[in-house]
């Protein structure tokens, strides 16, 4: 299936080998305030194939792939979780949740990436920013925490979009993956 890929590439220059040593030295605390992620925004409707291109790129030039669809499904299922509820509703209409708790989840997630180990700290985030409010969100609350290198964007047809959803959803489990929020996915994106 055809589908095009809107590629801005910044050019980017890896951190030196010293750089790296000195991380890799410091308490796993003092790495995080060392580095600064670089992250590559991911963008493009329900189904348009941000999830196989990531897994691709992971392969071969070692980012680490974070989708926020993934974790706010794990947040929403985590016992305990002060935003489970409040995200299940927003998933199953469709809607955005609030830029708040995407950009908390995704924040930790790099966090303990980095701190787990120093050398990941590229990462490719997966269906964030959706919409003006959530880019605003982002400049707000990662700015001097995190440089945006680029961002890809893949552009498919809704109907073939719909079509991979609905083969996903036979074996996913993902609530979000019917006709009906589908459909409300593809509104929410396109007036946001």
């Amino acid at each position: 299936m055809f589908y095009r890929c809107l590629l801005v590439v910044a050019a980017r220059l890896s951190p030196c080998a010293r750089c790296l040593r000195t991380a890799a030295a410091a308490p796993p605390n003092r790495c995080l305030l060392l580095m600064k992620p670089l992250v590559v925004f991911v963008l493009g409707g329900p189904g348009a194939g941000k999830g196989t291109q990531c897994a691709r790129i992971v392969e071969k030039y070692g980012y680490t792939h974070l989708s926020a669809g993934d974790l706010l499904r794990d947040e929403r299922k985590r016992p305990g979780s002060q935003y489970g509820e409040l995200i299940e509703k927003y998933i199953k209409e469709g809607a955005i949740v609030p830029v708040e708790i995407t950009i908390s989840l995704l924040k930790r997630a790099m966090d303990q990436t980095m701190a787990a180990n120093v050398q990941k700290y590229k990462f490719l985030i997966d269906g964030f920013p959706r919409n003006e409010d959530n880019l605003q969100g982002w400049n707000k609350t990662m700015d001097g925490k995190a440089e945006v290198s680029f961002v890809l964007f893949f552009d498919c047809d809704n109907e073939i979009c719909i079509d991979r959803c609905l083969e996903r959803g036979k074996s996913s489990g993902r609530s979000d993956d019917n006709r009906e929020s589908l459909e409300k996915r593809y509104c929410t994106q396109n007036f946001s």
